[in-house]
């Protein structure tokens, strides 16, 4: 029996982890964490049977008493409420599904306690890939992307050498508006932004991928997890997302994992690796796939995705200002708040009034998200 304890456990991840468990009688779910949606969290409660949860507040807490009625269950929150889960005695792994920089003290928590962690967090590696890295070889834990594009490099590397390794390639579907001018994106809406061509994902990144400030995280992430610079690691526009990302070796041979767009199949390999285990899923048919397409992504067009190149360069403290400023703007345009075109321009202006840390502690980059987001309501109340 393989225990898991999952951070997010309601949103997309967290859901789509829970339905491979339902597909597997040898995992076994010990602890929960979810911040407010407290009725889902009580439908997989009575489902799952997980020895405590975790949720955003006391008020939630008492919320989700009432729906559990008679059926008792420890109930902590808050940050200890997160750490507990992370640290739960019985896991073997954490799937670590919350969104934000609220996930990287648990996440380091959880290490230390010897867990392996599915990392489907994008802050962990984003703004702590320093300290996150050296700490996983110190604490003697395994990293697994549950990221779809960082599992297909994961696969393709498998028993391979790594010091063979020429490039990746990572790729990206272009979102809903490939193609597209700046100028044409002035007017987007909400609903535009949210019509994702292949992927189906919680709102925050699916807007990101329209943004393909997505796809620049995860050539940030990519860095740290697989110890490849930037010069040698190359975004591949791929509209039918058949190929989640491919592995370039010296020779020139390219290796590259295929699929049905379904975050399933990279949550079961985290959780079973190096095992694959039966997966209920649509299957590739080559007999009915008419083409596979590629070209360059558009940097002009696509703001975001040039100044994640440039925050990543950088380092030192400048992800976190990118990700905190892209994590705020994409609030306020779900909110209806600023614009589409107002996400880049938010992250490229927080990104030159920022101070730079070389080396930032896990204090500082808390402290760098909270300087990025007065930074912005200041921005926007002149």
């Amino acid at each position: 029996m393989r225990k898991i304890s999952i951070l997010g456990s309601t949103g997309s991840i967290g859901t789509q982890t829970l339905d491979v468990v339902r597909q597997n009688k040898d995992l076994e779910v010990v602890a929960l964490s979810a911040g407010t949606n407290v009725e889902l969290l009580a439908k997989q409660i009575a489902e799952f049977h997980p020895s405590f949860v975790s949720v955003a507040g006391e008020k939630e807490a008492e919320a989700l008493k009432k729906l559990l009625g008679e059926e008792k269950i420890e109930i902590l929150t808050g940050m200890d409420g997160l750490m507990a889960v992370a640290c739960a005695k019985d896991a073997e792994i954490v799937v670590t599904a919350i969104v934000g920089m609220l996930g990287i003290r648990p996440t380091i928590a959880a290490m230390k306690a010897g867990k392996d962690i599915a990392l489907a967090n994008k802050e962990t590696l984003v703004c702590a890939g320093h300290l996150i890295m050296p700490l996983a070889k110190e604490c003697n834990v395994r990293i697994l992307p549950v990221d779809s594009e960082h599992s297909a490099i994961f696969q393709c590397l498998h028993k391979e050498d790594a010091g063979e390794v020429e490039r990746l390639l990572i790729t990206a579907s272009g979102g809903p508006f490939r193609g597209w001018k700046r100028d044409a994106m002035e007017g987007v809406r909400v609903e535009d932004a949210l019509k994702h061509p292949n992927w189906a994902m919680g709102r925050k990144i699916t807007i990101d991928s329209a943004t393909m400030v997505n796809k620049g995280l995860e050539v940030m992430e990519a860095k740290w997890l697989f110890g490849v610079d930037f010069d040698h690691i190359t975004v591949v526009v791929h509209p039918q997302s058949v190929i989640h990302s491919m592995v370039q070796f010296k020779d020139g041979g390219v290796m590259a994992q295929l699929g049905s767009p379904d975050m399933r199949l990279p949550i079961s390999y985290a959780l079973y690796y190096p095992h694959r285990r039966y997966l209920d899923s649509e299957r590739l048919d080559f007999a009915k796939l008419s083409q596979m397409t590629f070209e360059a992504p558009d940097p002009e067009n696509f703001r975001g995705f040039a100044l994640a190149w440039e925050a990543g360069r950088s380092g030192g403290n400048l992800p976190t200002v990118f990700n905190a400023a892209n994590e705020r703007a994409v609030a306020l345009f779900l909110n209806r708040q600023i614009g589409f075109l107002d996400i880049p321009r938010l992250i490229e202006e927080s990104m030159n009034a920022s101070s730079f840390i070389e080396n930032p502690s896990v204090d500082d980059i808390l402290e760098t998200e909270r300087w990025t987001y007065e930074f912005i309501a200041k921005s926007l109340a002149k």
